[in-house]
């Protein structure tokens, strides 16, 4: 027997699956509309091309893999769902679907909705490859009229910026929170102007675009966070207050966590999302759906129109 086994064609491949699936020669032979003599000669020429047996005849009367079978079996999956895959991606790109897309989202943009955009995403375009990329206030447009994104999910910081088209996906309310333990949370009333006696935990921007401006800063003595997650730990240890998206910090304030601070002037902000891409290069068929399903689920938040 040789240690050099042959090729095997993809119908081979497609005939010892159908074998397996459906449990027998004469079966396969129905599937796939062939005689059953043609089914045999197709294994027989498949176990001598690769030089192993891979279905017990003998002993039983319904084929059986044998421990080569079972191993040539998964390796068989493996490249008959990878031409599908091939099969699918070149479909996509004869259609003009894109092979990938970079997508930049605000991370005060809310959780639930990524999931549920990228969950569907994946259900609709399962051969384009999809690169998220999660930044702060002016990374993201940043990001979009470099050309390192296709579109982008961004606050408000973006407005101001030349080039880009925006599409209103939502927004989050900013409430100003603490520990329980500190001065702000523990006052029965804030004077106008306390917290800026306290120090500030503050989302610094990292991009050239809008660098070195202040968003929503009060405090006189402010420590600089490069994410939004270091900001909300130390915000729960009792490291200064900020402001942070609602979404983010609803649990903490049920169980206690965090306390929503009474501040004279500052009771919520707003922070508006839009979805953007470059006006001289316009999103494909999946980045539009994308931008299509987050304006929807702005849509349904906001439930029937009030009348």
């Amino acid at each position: 027997m040789s240690s050099n086994p042959g090729t095997p064609t993809l119908d081979q491949l497609r005939i010892f699956l159908t074998i397996v699936e459906v449990g027998s020669f004469a079966g396969a032979a129905r599937k796939l509309h062939r005689a059953t003599s043609v089914i045999s000669y197709a294994m027989a020429n498949l176990e001598a091309q690769l030089g192993v047996s891979l279905f017990d005849r003998k002993t039983t009367r319904k084929p059986q893999l044998t421990d080569a079978g079972r191993t040539v079996l998964a390796e068989a999956r493996s490249i008959y769902n990878g031409i599908d895959g091939l099969r699918a991606k070149v479909k996509g790109l004869l259609q003009g679907l894109e092979a990938e897309v970079h997508l930049v989202i605000d991370v005060m943009f809310p959780a639930a909705r990524i999931v549920d955009a990228l969950k569907n995403f994946r259900r609709e375009f399962p051969t384009v490859q999809l690169h998220l990329h999660m930044e702060a206030l002016g990374a993201v447009p940043e990001m979009v009229l470099e050309g390192r994104a296709a579109i982008g999910v961004g606050g408000m910081v973006h407005r101001s910026v030349a080039g880009i088209e925006r599409v209103q996906v939502g927004f989050v309310t900013l409430v100003p929170v603490a520990a329980p333990q500190h001065p702000l949370a523990q006052a029965p009333a804030n004077r106008p102007g306390a917290a800026r006696e306290h120090v500030q935990l503050v989302l610094s921007d990292r991009s050239r675009l809008t660098r070195n401006q202040d968003f929503g800063v009060v405090g006189t003595h402010s420590w600089r966070l490069a994410d939004l997650g270091s900001k909300h730990m130390l915000l729960k240890e009792g490291i200064g207050w900020g402001n942070m998206p609602m979404p983010m910090v609803e649990e903490d304030l049920v169980a206690g966590r965090l306390v929503r601070l009474d501040l004279p002037g500052n009771q919520g902000l707003p922070y508006g999302f839009d979805a953007i891409y470059r006006l001289d290069t316009p999103p494909g068929p999946a980045a539009s759906w994308l931008i299509d399903w987050l304006a929807a689920q702005m849509k349904a938040e906001a439930g029937p129109a009030q009348g």
